[in-house]
């Protein structure tokens, strides 16, 4: 039997450009059904993150025009990374599999012939990966390649050039369902599950209408996020670099009693240099630790909701 394909749109402030990608996912969902790849009761599920727009209400008439789109609303803005989250939890129990896909159509819809391919063959997860940016400008492209350079360099297990296109199985989706982190970076924590996984590579278009709701300061507050959510590297590189000025500070210890000793030095300064060094040592030592178990709790006791659904197109 084919399996049942559900399309995971996260959508915020997307009047302009849902009209024109909406089709598009249905157009592919039919040709994939047609080739027999897929089930014909697969779905394109939006999911409104909060909009301030229209979009919602774009979303309910599609709806009502095709039974095959469907979608849901949280009940405020959570940013993208829960957007997705909420569509692919929504959908595990509903479907065989998932695509995530960015509402504005610059990553190539096509791509999903490979992904499901890929599938058919036996992977449970199917990454997105951007064979160029040549539509990034130079900084952005710098950035975004460092980023993933310095994710790697910090221990955390990322595809290199993958954003948040990807096929997941629901036996990978169900297994995920257990990761209960609030503080989200999908695409440094599906790797962390497991299974057979492979790459799709595709060229990245310029956005179809609208502008880009990721500028550079979400693009930093997603990296801080990954690097956080995913590592405890900078925490250990400051214990490593108290120790390193303690072991500085033990030797600045030396001089100011060697200097004291030959007269060579302040009445009282000997002495107070030599607690200013060692407790600054002591100090930034001692906060490295502390800071490696902050970090642990920190990433494993938060309990706050990450989604909360306020409206769906149809009754579950």
């Amino acid at each position: 039997m084919a399996p049942r394909l559900f399309i995971v749109i996260p959508c915020y402030n997307e009047q302009e450009v849902l009209p024109i990608t909406a089709p598009m996912f249905l157009e592919k969902i039919t040709s994939l059904s047609a080739a027999g790849k897929i089930s014909e009761d697969s779905r394109v599920l939006f999911v409104n993150d909060g909009s301030k727009d229209r979009t919602w209400s774009i979303i309910e008439d599609l709806a009502k025009s095709d039974e095959h789109y469907i979608g849901i609303s949280q009940s405020r803005n959570r940013g993208h990374q829960a957007a997705v989250l909420a569509g692919l939890m929504e959908a595990k129990d509903l479907c065989d599999i998932t695509i995530s896909i960015d509402c504005d159509g610059q990553d190539d819809i096509n791509a999903m012939d490979g992904m499901v391919d890929a599938y058919l063959d036996g992977c449970e997860v199917v990454y997105g990966v951007r064979s160029s940016r040549e539509t990034d400008t130079f900084f952005k492209r710098f950035t975004a390649e460092g980023f993933y350079k310095f994710l790697a360099m910090m221990g955390a297990e990322v595809v290199f050039n993958h954003a948040d296109y990807r096929l997941i199985s629901s036996r990978v989706l169900n297994e995920f369902a257990n990761y209960k982190e609030v503080n989200l970076f999908l695409r440094g924590m599906i790797p962390l599950v497991g299974f057979k996984s492979t790459s799709v590579s595709y060229s990245r278009a310029e956005r179809i209408a609208g502008e880009s709701h990721y500028p550079l300061k979400k693009m930093i507050a997603l990296a801080v996020d990954g690097i956080t959510s995913l590592s405890v590297k900078p925490l250990r590189m400051i214990m490593g670099f108290g120790v390193f000025v303690a072991m500085i500070s033990f030797i600045g210890v030396i001089w100011a009693v060697v200097t004291a000793l030959l007269g060579k030095s302040v009445s009282g300064w000997a002495s107070m240099t030599s607690i200013i060094c060692f407790v600054s040592g002591v100090q930034l030592m001692c906060l490295g630790i502390i800071g490696e178990y902050i970090g642990k709790i920190y990433m494993e006791t938060k309990q706050r909701p990450r989604y909360i659904i306020s409206d769906r197109t149809w009754e579950k």
